[in-house]
Formats: structure tokens, C-alpha cells, sequence
């Protein structure tokens, strides 16, 4: 949305909460006292973030459980591995096929 629309407020984040706040005022600290080292603000937000905002849903919390924090352990980029775990699992290890791209439509203007 633009950033003068009307609905923005309504559909993008407007600012840090609990956590976020709480690193962000410390990097504002740390540059106003001169710190050299302190990470520059920036408005990103953390990945789980849009996802629990658009399908309701915590990916940092055990779906099993509801528990504990998730975290991430491993990440496996050898697609050798990455097949034989899916074989494993009984999954088809090729990925989907590719769609074709959408024809591109031009308007009269």
C-alpha cells in the first residue's frame, strides 16, 4: 500500500511491540552515545511475524504441544541429503514443476 493510503494503518505493522521495542531503544541509546558498533534502526520486521499476522498462526511455538519456543537446529542444503530425508518420510523429493508465467496484459489508457 502507498504510503499515504488510506487503510495502511490498518494493514501494515506500525511498530515494534515488547521485544522489538525493547532492542530498538537500545540501538537509539548506543547511537546517541556514540557507539560505533551499535547496528543502524531499521524497519524490518522478524519473519514469524507476517506469518502469524496473515494465517493466525505462532511458527515460533511447538504445533504439537503449544509449548517452548521452536528453534531452529539444522539447515540442510545438500540436496542429496535433503532427497533421502524426504524418501525417507515417504515424500516425492523432486520439487513441483514450474508454472508458466502469466501473459502479460496491457491496458488501454
Amino acid at each position: 500500500m502507498a504510503p499515504n493510503a488510506r487503510l495502511r494503518a490498518q494493514v501494515v505493522p506500525q511498530g515494534p511491540a515488547g521485544e522489538e521495542a525493547a532492542q530498538e531503544e537500545a540501538v537509539v541509546e548506543g547511537a546517541a552515545a556514540g557507539d560505533e558498533q551499535a547496528p543502524s534502526r531499521t524497519a524490518r520486521i522478524g519473519w514469524a511475524r507476517p506469518l502469524a499476522r496473515a494465517f493466525d498462526i505462532d511458527v515460533r511455538r511447538c504445533p504439537i504441544c503449544g509449548g517452548g519456543d521452536v528453534k531452529i537446529i539444522a539447515a540442510i542444503l545438500d540436496r542429496a541429503v535433503i532427497e533421502k530425508i524426504l524418501r525417507h518420510l515417504g515424500l516425492d523429493p523432486r520439487p513441483p514443476p514450474r508454472a508458466p508465467a502469466r501473459p502479460v496484459r496491457h491496458h488501454a489508457g
